[in-house]
């Protein structure tokens, strides 16, 4: 099998760490019987510098003409004084919407061997958390209408949250089958007492769970979502909430875990396609030092191999080997606690790939 991958490394430590993802992928495929056809492609700052445009129409295209895109990160204080249509983040936020990315999968785990790495006391821990968080990712405030009134000194700006039917009944039905996979528990998350986007949304989880009887459905306000994450988080399995929600209680679940470098997402379409990358930002002030956490962009890297290749087994096998690689007690700076010598980038990147090797 060969799989076409358009490659967007992006900047600050983007191209580091997707660098080190294309290594694993490039053995995961020489072990598992498949390859990659990777094409590189600008977005964020880097494309900005080099055509004025933070997603060229050429990006979109290749990745159009794609199988999966696998992203490194975007942003950083350079472009800070561009206008808000002009920033590294318009490409992230315009390509989700070119491509159809409505559902954005967070997982948040907390790995056995980092478990003294989380904020959070063992009480509350218990045995683990594995919770996956379902954001929709193309509707809501983040794609309405927006704007400035008035006079200098007496403005008013506004933002506006829409949502149609269709785009929470689409991604409500990705979460049912998600949760469906695993503890059939489903957690919709709103603010149904004050706003009338939440009000419809909660109606049509209610409709979409008469399909799913097998999945236990609740609704919680984000506000209270918000407090349990922290309070008891191990009564979550799969959280599903709207764009906004899940943009703020995903970044809350993954300090949970200990450190935001170890945390992958996927941005899926319909059917198979979808974009692949790590949840951290661009780091811009450890960028090109060889010290940044490559886990997150490998595990993503994982996340494509099973939901847009199917190579399930090989998806496994990268998650086993980084699972090994804490085991045996290597860590890079953001992990590092207690007095432990951290390694870099690309020696991360090397040990994963020995461990991989000798499964």
């Amino acid at each position: 099998m060969n799989y076409r991958v358009t490659v967007l490394k992006g900047d600050g430590i983007g191209p580091e760490v997707t660098d080190e993802a294309l290594k694993i992928l490039e053995l995961a495929g020489q072990k598992y019987g498949f390859t990659l056809e990777c094409t590189e492609a600008l977005i964020g700052g880097g494309a900005i510098d080099q055509t004025g445009d933070p997603l060229p129409q050429e990006t979109i295209d290749r990745c159009k003409a794609a199988d999966a895109v696998l992203l490194g990160a975007v942003g950083g204080p350079k472009w800070d004084h561009l206008a808000g249509q002009q920033r590294p983040e318009k490409g992230l936020l315009r390509i989700r919407e070119t491509l159809g990315l409505f559902a954005n999968l967070r997982p948040a785990i907390v790995y056995a061997p980092l478990r003294s790495a989380s904020p959070l006391k063992d009480e509350i821990l218990g045995d683990g958390l594995d919770i996956l968080i379902v954001r929709e990712l193309t509707g809501g405030i983040y794609f309405g209408k927006r704007g400035r009134r008035g006079e200098p000194g007496s403005q008013e700006a506004f933002d506006t949250e829409a949502y149609a039917e269709y785009e929470i009944r689409r991604v409500g039905q990705a979460a049912f089958e998600f949760a469906r996979k695993r503890g059939k528990r489903l957690c919709s998350v709103d603010k149904a007492n004050v706003l009338d986007t939440s009000r419809l949304w909660r109606e049509i989880m209610v409709d979409i769970g008469k399909s799913y009887p097998d999945v236990e459905l609740s609704h919680m306000y984000v506000d209270n979502a918000a407090m349990q994450l922290v309070r008891h988080p191990r009564q979550f399995d799969t959280i599903v909430t709207s764009n906004m929600f899940g943009d703020i209680l995903s970044d809350e679940a993954s300090q949970i875990t200990g450190s935001i470098g170890m945390l992958p997402s996927a941005s899926l379409a319909a059917g198979t396609f979808g974009l692949y990358e790590p949840v951290h930002g661009s780091a811009p002030d450890i960028a090109g030092q060889n010290i940044a956490n490559p886990m997150a962009a490998i595990l993503s890297a994982a996340m494509m191999l099973r939901y847009s290749f199917g190579q399930m087994a090989a998806a496994a096998a990268i998650e086993e080997a980084v699972n090994q690689v804490l085991a045996a007690g290597l860590r890079t700076g953001d992990i590092a606690y207690g007095g432990e010598k951290p390694v870099g980038t690309k020696e991360m990147g090397q040990a994963i790939a020995k461990a991989l090797a000798s499964l």
